[in-house]
């Protein structure tokens, strides 16, 4: 009972955080919750874990350095939060979004034959889903259902309605229905960054992190390339969304291998754009 009396309270201040940020717009949203989170974020509980992370960083760093990429990280998650209000705006209009080796979409669409998409949550990562499918590429997304009852309806409405109509659920259920996916012909897109209990430890910054193996057991399965997708934040806030050459199963004995090189691909982007990464997540527990 306390449980989901904390959640009714949680999404009462979100919806309301929400309203408010449909009121002044868009940009001015992004710089008002900018400054809230950057102020309320080093008070949550995932400080520790921000840190002990951030010693994983394969460069040695300052505390300056650290400080700096933890206030970044917290201004981006508060844009980010306050956007999913303005998703709409984002999918019908062009202007937000700048996209690099698009050439890499007109070929698959071109070949006629799904990939698999992986990324992680970078800048506003709801923003790579929503612009394949905008190029025409049929899509199916997996997703992680918020705990939250109250909230997690408004998500998965915004999700479906602007970002992608084909939403996976994750869990067992859900990889069975990827597969249904692949053999219509359709893509798959799918975060590879959190911590997954099912997954195998592999190492990502030289430690053992447990990772999701499906995205090279789909791959393996169905003879398909692996597409990394990387996207960034402007100082504008506008978004630069670039697509890594594939990866060909193909070339790689098992999913162990496949998977290792798709951790290191994380690696690179990490390193690209540290500040806008969530670093909350406990990969290395």
């Amino acid at each position: 009972m306390i449980k989901y009396l904390k959640y009714f309270v949680e999404a009462f201040v979100i919806y309301t955080f929400f309203l408010f940020g449909k009121l002044v717009g868009l940009r001015l949203s992004q710089g008002i919750f900018s400054f809230i989170f950057k102020k309320i974020g080093p008070f949550f509980k995932k400080k520790k874990i921000i840190l002990k992370n951030l010693e994983k960083f394969p460069n040695q760093i300052s505390h300056q350095d650290k400080q700096k990429i933890i206030k970044n990280m917290w201004s981006n998650y508060g844009k980010t939060f306050i956007e999913y209000i303005f998703l709409k705006k984002f999918r019908y209009q062009d202007n937000y979004v700048v996209l690099e080796n698009e050439k890499i979409l007109n070929k698959i669409l071109i070949d006629k034959k799904p990939v698999i998409f992986v990324s992680g949550h970078f800048a506003n990562f709801e923003i790579m889903s929503m612009e394949i499918v905008k190029k025409g590429i049929d899509l199916a997304a997996i997703y992680r259902p918020l705990n939250n009852i109250f909230l997690n309806p408004l998500m998965e409405f915004l999700r479906k309605k602007y970002v992608c109509a084909n939403q996976i659920k994750k869990g067992r259920g859900g990889v069975r229905e990827a597969m249904n996916y692949i053999k219509k012909g359709t893509s798959v897109a799918l975060m590879i960054d959190q911590r997954v209990s099912e997954g195998e430890k592999i190492e990502l910054f030289k430690h053992l992190a447990y990772t999701t193996t499906l995205p090279s057991q789909l791959a393996l399965k169905y003879n398909l390339s692996i597409v990394p997708v990387f996207i960034k934040r402007s100082e504008n806030n506008n978004f630069k969304l670039t697509f890594w050459s594939p990866i060909k199963s193909s070339d790689f004995k098992d999913k162990y291998q496949l998977t290792k090189k798709l951790n290191e691909e994380l690696e690179k982007m990490i390193i690209l754009n540290p500040s806008q990464w969530i670093w909350t997540h406990e990969r290395w527990k």
